[in-house]
């Protein structure tokens, strides 16, 4: 273990051992072992591509691959920022692959994606943050999938100015900017972000493109208080998100942020409640939930209860 976080989280090396808690039984994720699993392990594969089911250990993978979503990371590997809570790789980054945007439109194409969601590590070296490199994903991603709808799960282009408006421009379906914890957490979970600056972001992609659905999550089980979630909530909303998720936060290993506690099943279907009450047009709140789980027949679910209504 030692080793495995040398090598992966060097800035977490000297940090104190913080024994991982047991999981209950509500914790256990599903084993799939199907055709449509290895289908979606060899696209990927054989594309070369980052998924970040595989970078960040999700405990959804073998679910969510055996429905052939898998969830693509552009931009490398390599994250520039060090969250005390994410299990991504992080350090000096490679050069970007020019090639990666041909690549992640032909594996959608081959999974026959009717909904994909793509993500990407932290660039600050990037002068643009990698806007221009999300951009032109997107683009090739539509051009040759016209009828698969595209969400997008970005940085927060942290001192980077305006250049978030280029994701805009490429009119994803949904612009998900995760906000990931309470204010008062943010200084130990994610030091090098801003709570304020990441609701900003999510409330001027609201405002630069009001036909984009945006979409926040954050995770329980860090030391936040009840009151501080239902803040959260409050502050997205006036932000004019609509989409929020709620999942429990898992420790990486003995060197990451520590785990407070695991909530219940109920507790998660009480927020979720309470958030659907503030009006989010979608909420999924569950031990498990993660950014992108069940995105895609979440998003067909509105898509079709809006038809209906009209």
């Amino acid at each position: 273990m030692k080793n495995q976080i040398k090598s992966r989280h060097p800035e977490k090396v000297n940090n104190p051992i913080n024994p991982i808690k047991k999981k209950p039984d509500w914790i256990r994720s599903k084993l799939f072992n199907s055709k449509e699993f290895f289908l979606t392990k060899t696209v990927v594969n054989k594309s070369n591509l980052v998924t970040v089911c595989q970078e960040a250990n999700c405990p959804n993978i073998t679910e969510c691959w055996s429905k052939r979503h898998a969830t693509f990371m552009i931009m490398g590997d390599t994250c520039t920022r060090a969250c005390a809570f994410c299990d991504v790789k992080t350090g000096k980054p490679e050069k970007l692959d020019p090639f990666e945007d041909i690549k992640i439109a032909n594996a959608v194409k081959k999974l026959q994606l009717k909904h994909v969601v793509i993500t990407s590590v932290d660039r600050d070296d990037l002068r643009d943050g990698g806007s221009n490199h999300f951009k032109k994903v997107i683009e090739t991603t539509r051009e040759k999938n016209p009828n698969t709808t595209i969400e997008v799960l970005t940085p927060d282009f942290l001192r980077k100015g305006d250049s978030y408006k280029k994701i805009l421009e490429a009119n994803p379906d949904v612009f998900n900017h995760n906000i990931e914890t309470v204010p008062s957490l943010y200084v130990k979970v994610r030091p090098g972000a801003r709570y304020f600056a990441s609701l900003e972001l999510l409330k001027n992609a609201k405002l630069n493109n009001k036909k984009i659905f945006t979409k926040s999550g954050i995770m329980v089980g860090l030391g936040e208080e009840h009151d501080e979630i239902i803040q959260v909530m409050d502050d997205l909303r006036a932000a004019e998100v609509d989409f929020l998720t709620i999942g429990q936060y898992l420790q990486p290993s003995t060197k990451h942020h520590p785990l407070v506690r695991y909530y219940h099943p109920n507790e998660f279907k009480k927020l979720g409640q309470i958030a659907k009450s503030k009006g989010f047009l979608l909420v999924s709140s569950s031990p498990l939930t993660r950014s992108s789980y069940h995105a895609d027949e979440d998003f067909a679910k509105l898509q079709q209860n809006r038809i209906n209504i009209n």
